[in-house]
């Protein structure tokens, strides 16, 4: 498998699934009467992050893999959403810089090194293992952790949501 499928089409597939997030929750919050805005700041647990924080971190960390094993800047963005439409125009961007990557971007990218420093640790791994053994799994926590942030505020997503198109 490739670089690259491993890589951009799995964090669009992911981004889709918060994309899907945003309109179940506006439905919801519509159908309950609320203000949607108010679901953006809602959290599991005092010391985690809100919502928002968990679609920053999940941008950021498609957008920061891609970087890294290409070895070129990934756009920045100022973690300051609020509101529903900040977050999709926060997706909209990440998804924007994703379909900028061409498959022969990645080519031979599994060989590269890759250090990061997370919670001031420095770690350097192989391309491929910091994909599978990094990128992916900190992606897919953060989606998941959205999930359950709005399937604990009551918004009905389920398992499907989650795992988004399957054909």
């Amino acid at each position: 498998m490739s670089m690259y499928r491993l890589t951009v089409p799995v964090f669009q597939r992911g981004l889709a699934t918060l994309r899907n997030y945003l309109d179940k929750t506006e439905t919801y919050a519509k159908d309950k009467g609320i203000d949607p805005n108010e679901l953006v700041g809602a959290r599991l647990a005092p010391d985690m992050l809100p919502l928002s924080g968990q679609y920053q971190r999940a941008t950021d960390s498609a957008k920061l893999a891609v970087a890294r094993l290409t070895k070129t800047e990934a756009p920045k963005f100022e973690d300051n959403e609020t509101t529903i439409a900040e977050l999709r125009e926060r997706l909209d961007k990440t998804e924007a810089y994703l379909a900028s990557i061409a498959p022969e971007a990645l080519d031979g990218t599994e060989a590269n090194e890759v250090t990061i420093a997370p919670g001031g640790n420095k770690i350097t791994f192989r391309g491929d293992e910091y994909v599978t053994t990094f990128a992916l799994p900190n992606f897919y926590f953060h989606v998941a952790t959205a999930h359950a942030i709005l399937r604990n505020q009551g918004v009905p997503v389920g398992k499907m949501d989650y795992l988004g198109r399957l054909s």
